[in-house]
């Protein structure tokens, strides 16, 4: 996550989508404490099959998702989806192609089509990184893949 600080397009963004972090994924807890006052930054919420966006506004902000128990905000839903300007991205795995492979339910991949004009960042760990990785031509690749 130092890297993305450093990014040019995260430096830039005033709207961020990041995620909060799984035990099994690159951790963002801290960074997004670190940053949220100063941009607008939204997390997912599962809703169904779909990913809805809410401000993250601070740690009391958080409750239980309902599907996967993973934090999300409380309050009103995020709807103006062409200001998001940076996407960081979890993923399984992700390929030198900058392909990624998600969980298996499409839920990034429906919400990253209705963002074209955010940057899209994956983060991994090394070994989530793969000369190639099985694409469908529903998938969306990243603008850029971070690994420590």
């Amino acid at each position: 996550m130092q890297q993305v600080e450093k990014l040019k397009s995260f430096l830039n963004a005033k709207t961020v989508l990041l995620y909060w972090s799984m035990d099994d994924e690159v951790y963002t807890h801290d960074f997004v404490n670190r940053w949220y006052q100063e941009k607008c930054l939204l997390l997912p919420c599962v809703d169904g099959d779909d990913l809805l966006l809410r401000q993250y506004t601070g740690p009391d902000s958080m409750q239980p998702g309902p599907q996967f128990g993973i934090p999300e905000p409380v309050g009103p839903v995020f709807e103006a989806l062409e200001q998001v300007q940076m996407i960081v991205v979890p993923g399984v795995a992700f390929d030198h192609n900058k392909n990624r492979m998600g969980r298996g339910r499409g839920f990034y991949d429906r919400l990253l089509k209705s963002t074209p004009n955010a940057v899209k960042v994956g983060v991994a760990f090394s070994f989530q990184l793969f000369d190639t990785i099985p694409t469908e031509p529903f998938d969306v690749p990243m603008d850029e893949v971070i690994s420590e």
